[in-house]
């Protein structure tokens, strides 16, 4: 079975569990959830439906740049960019929680230098995205993610 079908089928699957991880995380202020085993560290993404305008949360792997947060939109290699991505070109100010912290960022695409730059480093960080960049026609996005005041 091809692998994208598979994945497909895997969906609701993952789906749930990314539910239950949002629960955990949110429950535990990061206990559980900030690290899992295979993974490096992880964040919740407080987004707004671009169409939709519903509130949604997010697990995503993440890396440190200095004070601002990368982030990736790999979508597993899928030959379309998550919808948290879309939701963020809409709307870029958000929050994050890191941990028990909850953090106000504005959220941006990196540009093609920033992406040459830090490309190495969240490979590093989860060599899996090497993988989905390969699986992929479309260029995999990095979203930076820059401190903000609270509003």
């Amino acid at each position: 079975m091809d692998s994208m079908k598979l994945a497909d089928r895997a969906w609701p699957v993952l789906s749930r569990l990314m539910r239950l991880h949002v629960l955990a995380y949110r429950a535990t202020r990061g206990k559980i959830g900030h690290t899992a085993p295979g993974f490096p560290t992880m964040l919740l993404l407080h987004h707004v439906g671009a169409k939709s305008g519903v509130r949604r949360t997010t697990p995503l792997l993440y890396t440190r740049d200095g004070a601002d947060l990368v982030i990736v939109a790999s979508k597993g290699g899928y030959g379309r960019h998550p919808a948290w991505y879309h939701n963020l070109r809409a709307h870029p100010d958000t929050t994050v929680q890191v941990k028990a912290e909850i953090l106000p960022v504005r959220a941006r695409v990196a540009d093609p230098t920033e992406r040459r730059r830090l490309w190495p480093r969240v490979v590093r960080t989860y060599s899996q995205f090497e993988h989905y960049q390969q699986r992929t026609r479309r260029e995999i996005p990095l979203v930076i993610l820059e401190p903000r005041r609270s509003s």
